[in-house]
């Protein structure tokens, strides 16, 4: 019976696995984690009981239909990943193969633990073997739970690691047919079955990184030189002649052509608007790129960094490529990295600020909504220093409106005097920011030499919003309401009706 429960806690990681793992890859390839998540366990569960429904229907060779389950679910749910990345690229239909593949998989995995528990009835009580295979199925569960996020997807990726727990279901299902040997009566067959399967699902492991990097290729216009998997993003870096781009969960965060024009603008009118700039703190921006600006002040004594991912700290302080972006910002002594999360960071530590940055991925989902939201503001406001800054990123106030203007609200409910701005960055578009402090900010005093976009005559006119990027009427967005995702999601949306 060892065996046997082995195989049920097998058979649990995996079937909880291939359900994180479409989640992970809908978030990825989709944006807006809490939906894709939402949506995809949603219909993975109600796949299971249709499976564990349509179980009733096996009468006959009961070992045999779990084998060819265990071989079926391990081969299309080992394979999913891959489906998924290529359709992303290929088809126009892709919520339909990422739904169809949640079903039939749900199915599929429906099916295990009834098929499983009618082969042990008589070999225990029924009331012992119902609770001693549904513990461990539940113990599965949480293995499952814990290997995701802290080993297998940062170790393995995505699709390693989906093909590793096909293949472990697999096994499975080629173990099954000596465990279970006097209830077949095709077990070489379904051996030779099992064994081709493994095969499949093994070269398909040992060559996932090709299989990344050539679906990653037909995500991304141009060369990928670099492609991480963190246990919070997927990073990637392409290269077009001398155009670096770096994309996090497949949404772009710079370009090295015009990225100036966007850290110009996010850092300078804050610092030098401030009398005195010696303590700055940076939340979000792992890649170095604002702080590569702040210590252009040799007023500034110290800058903290607070970034979520530490693979993206390491990247931007050891990579030369990435270095030679950020001029080895991360490297300047003054500056402290705490790889942490922003908002509980905020609400621990007691140190006051002059400068604060705000530079985080846009509110696409509602982990980075919460990065906007009233209590966050406050939480800052709470740290700034007698006369402190804020500089915010925004959004772009000409394709999302309402979003940036939310920003905007969002930072004055919070007690900070704001002032909304502008600028036009070739590789977004026009884009937003905010300066905010205490009290109302100053306009700037004087830039560091060596600047390539801002002056400070030019400085004024950012200030100035055209009619068609004019406030309008928003709510605040709370934690309780997360109104600026539902903004966010609407407005690029319209624009990109694929996404």
């Amino acid at each position: 019976m060892s065996a046997i429960y082995v195989s049920v806690v097998v058979v649990a990681t995996a079937g909880l696995v291939y359900e994180l793992v479409a989640a992970a890859a809908a978030s990825y390839l989709l944006g807006d984690s809490i939906t894709q998540f939402s949506t995809v366990i949603g219909a993975y569960l109600f796949a299971m009981g249709v499976g564990s429904f349509l179980s009733r229907y096996v009468r006959r060779g009961v070992a045999a239909r779990f084998v060819e389950v265990e071989i079926a679910v391990g081969l299309v749910g080992g394979w999913t990943t891959t489906v998924l990345f290529v359709a992303f690229a290929q088809t126009p239909h892709f919520r339909v193969v990422l739904y169809g593949l949640v079903g039939v998989v749900g199915v599929l995995v429906g099916l295990e633990i009834p098929l499983l528990l009618r082969l042990l009835r008589g070999r225990l009580a029924f009331s012992e073997l119902v609770a001693q295979v549904l513990s461990l199925d539940y113990a599965g569960a949480l293995l499952a739970s814990l290997l995701f996020p802290l080993l297998l997807v940062p170790r393995l990726g995505l699709i390693r690691t989906s093909l590793l727990v096909g293949l472990a279901n697999v096994a499975v299902g080629l173990w099954s047919t000596w465990i279970f040997r006097r209830e077949l009566a095709t077990a070489g067959y379904l051996r030779g079955l099992a064994v081709a399967a493994l095969v499949c699902l093994g070269g398909g492991a040992l060559a996932a990184e090709r299989i990344t990097t050539w679906s990653e290729e037909r995500l991304y216009a141009d060369e990928i030189i670099l492609a991480r998997t963190s246990a919070y993003q997927r990073i990637v870096l392409t290269r077009w002649t001398d155009d670096l781009r770096l994309f996090l969960n497949g949404h772009l965060q710079f370009s090295s052509r015009d990225e100036y024009r966007y850290h110009e603008a996010l850092v300078h009118p804050a610092v030098a608007a401030h009398a005195a700039p010696r303590r700055v703190l940076v939340l979000g921006g792992g890649d170095g790129l604002a702080v590569r600006e702040i210590v252009k002040y040799p007023a500034v004594q110290s800058v903290t960094l607070v970034d979520l991912d530490p693979e993206m700290t390491r990247l931007f302080s050891h990579n030369p490529v990435l270095i030679a972006v950020n001029g080895g910002a991360l490297r300047d002594p003054r500056v402290r990295v705490v790889n942490a999360d922003a908002f509980v960071w905020l609400g621990q530590t007691r140190e006051a600020f002059d400068v604060v940055i705000v530079d985080f991925p846009d509110p696409h989902n509602f982990s980075l909504g919460k990065l906007y939201s009233r209590s966050f503001y406050r939480l800052l406001r709470a740290r700034l220093a007698p006369g402190g800054l804020v500089s915010v990123q925004a959004t772009s106030p000409m394709f999302a409106r309402r979003s940036f203007w939310c920003i905007v609200e969002t930072l004055r409910s919070a007690g900070l005097a704001a002032r909304p701005y502008h600028v036009y960055v070739p590789s977004f578009g026009e884009w937003g920011f905010v300066l905010a402090g205490l009290e109302p900010p100053a306009a700037p005093r004087a830039y560091p030499d060596g600047l390539r976009f801002l002056t400070t005559e030019a400085t004024p006119a950012l200030f100035v919003f055209p009619p068609d990027m004019a406030a309008v009427p928003v709510e605040v967005n709370r934690l309780d309401n997360q109104i600026l995702v539902q903004y966010y999601g609407a407005e690029w949306q319209r624009i990109f009706p694929s996404l």
